[in-house]
């Protein structure tokens, strides 16, 4: 039964982290486009800077969700929740992350020794 417990506990954290590299990934991959179609189409504005700040606050505030807080924060649990509902969709069979899920299961029975 514990056993099941950390398994649980480590696949949340194993999604809430790949949830946050996805959201990483993305948001590099479309500013990167927003980058360039500023300064193909209107170079004299530099305007793609405001979305930049405006989602890098977002990634950032998401950044420390997963990694800062701790499991008893709520704002953590919700985040891990709204993933599981739309993200990990796609990803629910995958050798890596159940790798990653492992890793997270080791590091919490270390914790406990």
């Amino acid at each position: 039964m514990e056993n099941q417990e950390a398994y649980q506990k480590a696949k949340k954290r194993v999604e809430a982290k790949i949830g946050f590299y996805i959201h990483l990934a993305v948001y590099v991959g479309v500013n990167i486009l927003l980058i360039i179609i500023n300064l193909i189409t209107s170079s004299q504005y530099l305007w793609f800077k405001w979305p930049l700040i405006g989602w890098g606050i977002g990634v950032f505030f998401h950044a420390l969700a997963v990694f800062a807080f701790t499991e008893r924060s709520s704002i953590k649990q919700r985040m891990v929740f709204f993933h599981a509902l739309g993200v990990f969709a796609f990803t629910e069979r995958s050798s890596i992350k159940e790798r990653m899920i492992e890793k997270e299961m080791e590091k919490e029975a270390l914790k406990k020794q």
